[in-house]
């Protein structure tokens, strides 16, 4: 996380930092500004993205510079002009915790605001979606709120019709620990996106919603989501039919992409007897590896990029020279190259045999490429 900048308010700064910090979903301050009136004082106020329902909401924090004491006012989206946090609560007395007995000196006060607002928000959504009239949304939702963690949200605008989309968190499995020595702050998820027009009076079988898979970002050094091709939506099918079936599916596909860390890690070592100790690799996800060569007196670096779908999909690789620069000093460096021999039943060893034998000849014509300065970077 970046450090505010330096014309923010130090008690504001901390507010904000602790809320980065601690927030159980990624927090971004889209910008910051002044509330003096030529917008050259202290910035006191700024826009936080939050996630929800695999979107972000925006919310402007407006604190008062002059005034430490006074608890900051959350300004939600125009769309959201119904959403009145403290009204749902059943006792006014609920929110004194987060406003009434505001301490600037306790950094972790804005992370409770948030935190609590995100959480209204959540209930408040869901309720405006319940109270959609389309008998097919009404049994969808019956069907699917004792899953925990799902999210809905109901949209329309002049430009399209009422819709309504889910969130449903997806796999009841720690994916992070499934990793050694696994670097991911957060737990990664997979989620099921679903979407579904509303306002209309079906005469036969509604169609199916518009589904898509969405992950954590991160996920992608072991999973992609788009290698997976979702299971078909049957005529009739309602969401809580179609999840189980989905889970299993989803569910294998996630412990044999994990098992292939392994298998990457085994063609890592293979490559290392041909081609020597790599200068760098990949530990934990083992999707790159670097190793240092030479042909003759000419020194060059070879760069692998290996797919998730390895052995299936091959490795693509690049090379690098030590000793030739472009007029910006950077190295020269080949195009990725992932068109020669192979096939994902070979052994590991023969994969780096039937590599090296294939790179002995590239690595001239790259030689003589830089050379001639027939490279252009």
């Amino acid at each position: 996380m970046a450090a505010p900048p330096e014309n923010v308010p130090s008690f504001i700064a901390a507010q904000l930092s602790h809320l980065l910090s601690h927030f159980r979903l990624t927090l971004q301050v889209e910008q910051m500004w002044s509330g003096d009136k030529f917008n050259t004082g202290p910035l006191d106020r700024f826009t936080l993205l939050i996630p929800y329902c695999l979107d972000f909401i925006k919310w402007d924090v407006v604190f008062d510079a002059e005034s430490p004491n006074a608890a900051p006012d959350v300004i939600f989206g125009p769309e959201d002009d119904r959403f009145h946090p403290f009204h749902m609560l059943p006792s006014p007395e609920s929110n004194s915790n987060c406003l009434s007995d505001w301490n600037h000196k306790d950094p972790s006060r804005l992370l409770t605001l948030i935190q609590f607002l995100r959480d209204q928000y959540v209930l408040y959504q869901r309720k405006r979606v319940e109270e959609v009239d389309d008998d097919r949304l009404k049994f969808e939702i019956s069907t699917i709120l004792s899953r925990e963690g799902i999210e809905m949200h109901m949209s329309c605008s002049a430009e399209k019709l009422e819709e309504v989309k889910f969130a449903v968190p997806l796999l009841d499995m720690n994916i992070n620990k499934m990793v050694s020595c696994c670097p991911w702050r957060y737990s990664q998820k997979i989620y099921l996106q679903v979407e579904y027009p509303v306002g209309r009076k079906y005469t036969s079988l509604p169609s199916a919603p518009r589904l898509k898979l969405v992950s954590s970002p991160e996920l992608k050094a072991v999973f992609s989501i788009d290698d997976v091709k979702l299971p078909p939506w049957l005529d009739g099918m309602c969401l809580a039919e179609y999840l189980p079936n989905l889970e299993e599916y989803l569910g294998k596909q996630v412990l044999d992409a994990v098992s292939l860390i392994e298998v990457r890690r085994h063609f890592i070592e293979a490559l290392a007897i041909p081609f020597g100790r790599p200068v760098e690799a990949d530990p934990v996800f083992c999707r790159k590896a670097t190793f240092l060569c030479a042909s003759g007196v000419f020194t060059f670096l070879v760069h692998f990029l290996i797919p998730t779908q390895f052995p299936k999909q091959q490795p693509a690789f690049m090379f690098q020279s030590s000793q030739h620069f472009n007029s910006q000093m950077a190295p020269l460096k080949s195009r990725l190259l992932s068109e020669y021999p192979w096939s994902p039943r070979w052994e590991p060893l023969l994969m780096a045999e039937r590599i090296c034998e294939f790179l002995a000849d590239e690595a001239l014509i790259f030689k003589r490429q830089c050379t001639e300065g027939q490279l252009q970077q």
